[in-house]
Formats: structure tokens, sequence, C-alpha cells
């Protein structure tokens, strides 16, 4: 027998209204990081030392450390950005190398080892998608306009407006022609403040209407 249920645990009851100030959901856990208008922050989201401009969004369970993101993002849930890279150098790659107070073995930990992470950040451009559960390993770039495949593990930049899958993630075709691509990144619709973007929106869903107008 098929029992239909209307509705059960936690769904909301209408769709949530955006604004200039960021929605960031109460199980999330941000330090130090920028937020730009109209973005929006899931649940068990972690951010860390990092920034996201206008019109982003991290669904569930995103956790990004020392990371730019751009405007217009759409980062799907248990994305991992710049996870933690460990020093393959040394006799050991534990924790006990450099995060010594921990276990007693210093006064300090080892600041230039996290002086070297903090250099190797990650950089996501405008419009970008990135699909559930990828992993971006540290020091890539993912250009302008790039869509990710889900589960992909990014271990070299991907250049604007590619499509990438796999793992590694590879480059299987391009969103657009090159002289498209390059219109489009002339035209930089995400450079828009709010008024251009009302008055203009439309032209977003149609490619030929938008070339034709601001390209």
């Amino acid at each position: 027998m098929l029992h239909y249920i209307e509705s059960f645990g936690e769904f909301p009851s209408k769709p949530k209204q955006l604004s200039e100030k960021p929605s960031i959901h109460p199980t999330a856990r941000i330090r130090k990081t920028y937020l730009g208008s109209y973005t929006d922050v899931g649940p068990g989201c972690t951010l860390s030392e990092s920034s996201m401009d206008d019109y982003s969004y991290l669904a569930r369970e995103v956790g990004a450390i020392w990371t730019e993101i751009g405007k217009f993002c759409s980062i799907a849930a248990q994305t991992r950005i710049n996870p933690g890279n460990h020093p393959t150098w040394r006799v050991t790659t534990n924790h006990s190398t450099y995060r010594r107070r921990q276990y007693g073995l210093d006064e300090i930990d080892d600041e230039e080892f996290f002086a070297w992470r903090k250099s190797h950040s990650c950089s996501i451009g405008h419009d970008v998608w990135i699909g559930h559960g990828v992993v971006v390993t540290a020091g890539c770039n993912i250009g302008i306009g790039a869509c990710v495949g889900a589960g992909a593990v990014v271990t070299k930049d991907i250049p604007p407006y590619a499509i990438a899958v796999g793992v590694p993630a590879k480059v299987i075709k391009y969103r657009f022609e090159p002289d498209v691509i390059e219109r489009l990144m002339t035209a930089a619709y995400w450079e828009w403040d709010r008024e251009t973007l009302e008055k203009n929106f439309a032209d977003l869903r149609d490619l030929d209407q938008f070339l034709e107008k601001h390209a």
C-alpha cells in the first residue's frame, strides 16, 4: 500500500526572499569573510577568510577557505574548495608538525606552513556553476562562465566558459564558440548595477538577444 505524504520535515513555506543583506542559514559557520548583496549561504556551509560577491549562493554543506568567489555563481551541495593541503615533503604529513601546540610539542604553531597554505588560494570567476560534490584543490582557478560537473576533482585551472568533468577534471567542450565567448566577456553583464540588471534582466535568458543589444 502506498501512503501519500503531503509534507514532512523542514520545507520552506514560501520562496526565500533575498536582499542586499546576505542570507545566512543559522547552521552555517563564517569567519573573516566578505559577502555581497543577494548572496545565500545554505545549511551547514563553512566559509573562512574568503569572499563571495553579489548574487552567488552556496547550497548545503559547502566548505571554502582562502577563496574568492565571483558574482552570479551557483555552487551545489557538498562542494569543497581549497581543502587541507599537507606537507608531503616532510617525514610525516601529520598535523603534529604544524599544529604543534595541540600535541604539546611546542609553544607555537608552524606559521611558515600556514603562510604557504594561504598563498595557494583559489579563485572562482563570475557566473560559474559547480556541481554536487566537486573538490577544487589548492591554488586552482576556475574561469568566468565555466561549468564543473558533479563529483569532479579540479587539480588545474579551468578556462572561461569551459565545461569540465571527471577525476581529475578535464575540459570536454566549451559552452559557446570562441567569438561568442569573447563578446560575452566584453559585455561583462556581471558588472551591471542593480538598476541596469532589472532593466535588462530578460536579455539574460536569450543569448542572441543579449549579444545583439549588449555585445
